[in-house]
């Protein structure tokens, strides 16, 4: 008999909403075996222009549920419902991109010979069965990086989704087969930890694609290491947010506080480090905590909400230990928030001692971190003094200067004078321990294919 592991627990009421038994084993081998046989038929028979008709389809079929899609992943995992439907929409233009470059991006390429007769090039083709654990802050939008990028190839997938997203993979499984995605092309795999292992190291596996925690994607890259399997890993951020100057402090406030305030906090790239000038410190620190304080976890299902709850008790707890060991280990709280039930009202911190567990954790809900800077030089050096190097924002009026630090910033993106500058076209990932490869845009492509060299020779 199966265990139970898959639960949907709405984390706004407590209650529990339904249970989703873990699978077989011998269900896990049904899915590996349909990936290795008509999964792995469909990308060898197809036509690139198919898999992106295909895809476009996906795309129109999130648009046509995208109520019901969302409303799924509020009672999930407690997205308020107008930041679930920003995510499905998201989700569509990223399909719609990688149909719209799918052509171009696996059409075979010439390459010069130096020497010798004949002709060289370079053609992209499936890898193989391409396993993707996805983590339960963006049920949709995690699936859409992963998925669209493997449907242009032509790798079969196994998907396993949060345990505590059951509901939003199995409409994705629907949504797929609804759109014409054959049967072993993705499949949903209900598996614990053990049995992820086992997949990883299955010789019919080519490759793994986490996004998670570092601890989750230290042990997954150890299994793969051990299998000599291709890793792809977007783990944790504590992404620095540099204010330098500005002429419209208003603006650079909002922006912050939208950085660090959407999904609740409960994002890998959201800024979460606040490094700011001397000369503009006190007047932010004012206008942000200010701003802040409008925010009160409310009923994520009402039009008005901005912050729902954290997505479990399990998740408030740990921002809740977190907190107090912060307060313990001498950093200040200049906003001390309140947990109602699994929400939290922000929290600020400052004066952070740099020996203090805050002073390196990610805090993976509405706290943010503030710090005093007097120079360029002491910005980036208190920017990169973090185990992590996923995303960075930097707010300067000179553009040599947002240039420069950009160059010298340890991360994988940076965003100059804006947030919610992200796009289907731009790849997203990190350096350090927030990762290892990216998706998204062209380089996404390059992640899970054969880049196999064909040679002719004549004369």
């Amino acid at each position: 008999m199966s265990d139970t592991l898959y639960a949907v627990v709405n984390p706004a009421t407590g209650e529990v909403v339904s249970r989703q038994p873990t699978d077989t084993d011998e269900a896990l081998e049904a899915a590996l075996n349909a990936a290795a046989g008509p999964g792995r038929a469909w990308g060898a028979t197809t036509s690139v222009s198919h898999r992106a008709d295909v895809l476009r389809r996906i795309a129109d079929l999130h648009a046509e549920r995208k109520e019901t899609l969302a409303a799924i992943i509020v009672e999930e995992m407690g997205k308020p419902i107008e930041q679930a439907r920003g995510e499905v929409d998201f989700c569509v233009d990223i399909y719609q991109y990688f149909a719209e470059v799918a052509a171009d991006a696996m059409a075979d390429e010439p390459l010069v010979l130096r020497g010798g007769t004949g002709t060289a090039i370079l053609r992209r083709s499936p890898l193989g069965t391409i396993l993707g654990i996805m983590p339960w802050n963006f049920p949709y939008y995690q699936v859409a990086r992963f998925a669209g990028a493997n449907l242009v190839i032509g790798n079969p997938m196994l998907l396993k989704h949060a345990p505590q997203c059951p509901h939003s993979a199995a409409a994705i499984a629907e949504l797929f087969a609804d759109a014409g995605v054959p049967a072993g092309v993705l499949t949903n795999v209900y598996a614990s930890n053990e049995q992820i292992a086992g997949l990883i190291a299955d010789p019919r596996v080519q490759g793994v694609s986490l996004t998670g925690s570092e601890r989750a994607g230290a042990a997954v890259a150890e299994v793969a290491g051990r299998h000599l399997k291709k890793v792809l890993l977007e783990l944790g951020g504590s992404d620095p947010f540099i204010v330098m100057s500005t002429d419209d402090l208003d603006h650079v406030v909002e922006c912050a506080v939208n950085a660090r305030m959407d999904n609740g906090g409960q994002s890998c790239n959201a800024a979460k480090r606040f490094i700011v000038v001397d000369e503009l410190y006190d007047a932010f620190m004012e206008r942000f905590t200010e701003a802040l304080k409008q925010f009160r976890p409310g009923d994520p299902t009402d039009e008005a909400t901005a912050l729902g709850p954290l997505s479990s008790t399990a998740a408030a707890d740990r921002l809740e230990d977190q907190l107090t060991r912060a307060a313990e280990q001498g950093a200040q709280r200049v906003l001390a928030g309140e947990r109602i039930g699994n929400g939290f009202t922000p929290t600020v911190l400052a004066d952070i001692p740099a020996e203090a567990d805050a002073y390196r954790e990610e805090f993976f809900g509405p706290v943010a971190s503030v710090y005093r800077v007097a120079s360029e030089s002491e910005a980036l050096a208190v920017a990169n003094d973090t185990p992590f190097g996923l995303g960075s924002f930097v707010f300067s009026t000179d553009p040599e200067q947002a240039l420069r630090m950009a160059d010298q910033i340890d991360a994988g993106m940076v965003y100059v004078n804006g947030v919610f500058a992200e796009g289907a076209e731009l790849p997203f990932g990190g350096v350090k321990r927030s990762g290892i490869g990216r998706e998204l845009g062209r380089v996404g492509l390059e992640e899970f294919v054969n880049k196999k060299l064909i040679r002719m020779v004549t004369g």
